[in-house]
C-alpha cells in the first residue's frame, strides 16, 4: 500500500546464506541480476518442456487406466465363467491378449535360454551322469525363473481388447518354443526315454497360467452315464483350479471339474452345479472318482476308494453331448480355448480315465488301491499316446501306485 510505481527485484540467496545480509546488498550488479533471471527462466522452462513431451504419454496412460477401471467393474468377484447358478454361457468370453512389446521381450528371453540349453546338452553328452544331475538342477532353476517372468507379464497385460493377428501369431510361436523347451529339458533330465508302461506317467502344472494345459486327442461320445476317475495332487491356494473341462459347440461348461477361489470343488454338467465333499488340497496324492447317470441326475463322489457324498437332480435327463474338446488343466470359455489363469489347475494329475457307465464301489476301490485288476476307461484310457501337452506342462513318471504297493 502506498508504494506507487515501485518495482521489486528478486535476489537468489544460498540455502545457508543470511537473508538480511543479502537484502542489504541492494540490487547487485546488472550482470548478476541477468544471470539470476536466466537461471530462473531455465528452471521454469525445463520442466514445462518435459511436461509437454510427456503430455501424449500421460493422455494414453489415462485412457488405459479408464479402460482397466471399467473392466474391473464389469468383472465383479464371484461372477462370470458361467458358474454358481448364473447359468451363463461363457462361449463369448475373451481371453487376455498379449502386448507386442511384452511378447518381443519374452521371445528374446526364450531364445537366450534355448541357446544356453543347446550348449548344456552338448556338455552333458561329454560328461558323466553326476554332472548331468547338476545340469538338471541348473536347468530347472532357469525354467522356474522363466515361468515366473511369463506369469508376471501375462497377468499384467491390458484387458478388454482383441490382440492383432500378428501378436497372436507371435504369441503362438513363443508358446510353442516354451513347450519344446520343457520337453527337451525333460529328456535331458532322464538321459534317455525310459521303457515305462504307457500309462505310468503324470502331468505336472507348476504355475497358475493361462497357457499350460494338456488336450485329450479324442472327444467324448454321447453319454447317458459316466464315471471319471483320476489321481490328483495339489497344495495350491486359494483353490487348486480346474483338473479338466469338456466344452462342446454352444456350451463351454458341458462337463467341468473345478475348485475356484475359496469355494469347494464342484462338478458342472450343462452349467448345472453340484458341490463335492473332497478334502484333497494337502499336497498329497489322492484318488477321486465322480459317477453320474442322466436318470434323475444321480451322482456319487469317491475319495481314496471311499464314497464321501452323493446327490441327485444334477442336469437330469441331459445326455453329455459329443464332438467336444476335452482339456486337462484349464477351464474353457470358448471351444478349446479362452483360458483364465485364475482358474488354471496347479499341481499334478495322473490316470485320468472315463467310462460311459457307473462304476461299482468295488471297482472304484480297486482303482484307488492300485489293484492289478483295475480297469482302464472304456471311453478315455490314460496313455501317453492319447495326450498332447502345451505351454510347458511336463510329463513325469507316476510314482503314487508304486508307493502304495
Amino acid at each position: 500500500q502506498g508504494l506507487g510505481q515501485t518495482r521489486f527485484i528478486c535476489t537468489s540467496v544460498p540455502l545457508d546464506g543470511d537473508v538480511c545480509a543479502a537484502s542489504a546488498l541492494g540490487t547487485g550488479s546488472a550482470e548478476e541480476l541477468k544471470g539470476t533471471v536466466l537461471q530462473l527462466r531455465e528452471a521454469v522452462l525445463q520442466p514445462k518442456e518435459t511436461i509437454m513431451n510427456q503430455k501424449e504419454t500421460i493422455r494414453e496412460l489415462t485412457a488405459k487406466l479408464g479402460r482397466c477401471e471399467s473392466q474391473s467393474v464389469l468383472e465383479l468377484p464371484g461372477e462370470g465363467k458361467g458358474r454358481k447358478g448364473f447359468s451363463k454361457n461363457t462361449m463369448g468370453d475373451l481371453s487376455r491378449p498379449a502386448a507386442a512389446e511384452t511378447l518381443s521381450q519374452l521371445g528374446q528371453t526364450l531364445q537366450s535360454l534355448k541357446t544356453r540349453l543347446e550348449n548344456l546338452e552338448q556338455f552333458s553328452r561329454m560328461n558323466s551322469s553326476s554332472q548331468t544331475n547338476n545340469l538338471k538342477d541348473i536347468l530347472q532353476n532357469k525354467i522356474d525363473d522363466l515361468e515366473k517372468q511369463v506369469l508376471s507379464r501375462v497377468n499384467s497385460l491390458e484387458e478388454g481388447k482383441l490382440s492383432p493377428r500378428n501378436e497372436s501369431e507371435e504369441r503362438g510361436k513363443i508358446e510353442s518354443t516354451l513347450t519344446s523347451l520343457h520337453q527337451r529339458i525333460s529328456d535331458l533330465e532322464k538321459g534317455q526315454k525310459d521303457n515305462r508302461p504307457p500309462d505310468r506317467f503324470q502331468l505336472t502344472f507348476p504355475l497358475r497360467t493361462n497357457y499350460m494345459y494338456a488336450k485329450v486327442k479324442k472327444s467324448l461320445p454321447e453319454m447317458y452315464a459316466f464315471s471319471i476317475c483320476m489321481w490328483i495332487k495339489s497344495s495350491a491356494s486359494p483353490g487348486m483350479g480346474t483338473p479338466f473341462s469338456y466344452a462342446v459347440p454352444g456350451q463351454a461348461n458341458e462337463l467341468v471339474l473345478i475348485e475356484w477361489g475359496n469355494n469347494p470343488m464342484e462338478i458342472l454338467i450343462n452349467d448345472k452345479v453340484a458341490k463335492l465333499p473332497f478334502a484333497i488340497n494337502d499336497g498329497k496324492w489322492h484318488h477321486i472318482c465322480v459317477t453320474w447317470t442322466t436318470r434323475d441326475g444321480v451322482w456319487e463322489a469317491y475319495q481314496d476308494g471311499t464314497q464321501t457324498g452323493n446327490g441327485e437332480n444334477l442336469a437330469p435327463y441331459h445326455p453329455i453331448k459329443p464332438q467336444g474338446v476335452l482339456v486337462l488343466g484349464q477351464e474353457q470359455d470358448t471351444l478349446g480355448g479362452g483360458f483364465d489363469a485364475t482358474q488354471a489347475f496347479v499341481g499334478e494329475l495322473a490316470h485320468f480315465n472315463v467310462w460311459d457307465r457307473k462304476l461299482s464301489p468295488g471297482e472304484v476301490y480297486g482303482l484307488a488301491t492300485c489293484s492289478s485288476k483295475a480297469l482302464a476307461g472304456n471311453v478315455i484310457a490314460w496313455a501317453e499316446a492319447n495326450i498332447d501337452i502345451y505351454g510347458g506342462a511336463t510329463k513325469w513318471t507316476f510314482e503314487a501306485c508304486r508307493q502304495l504297493n
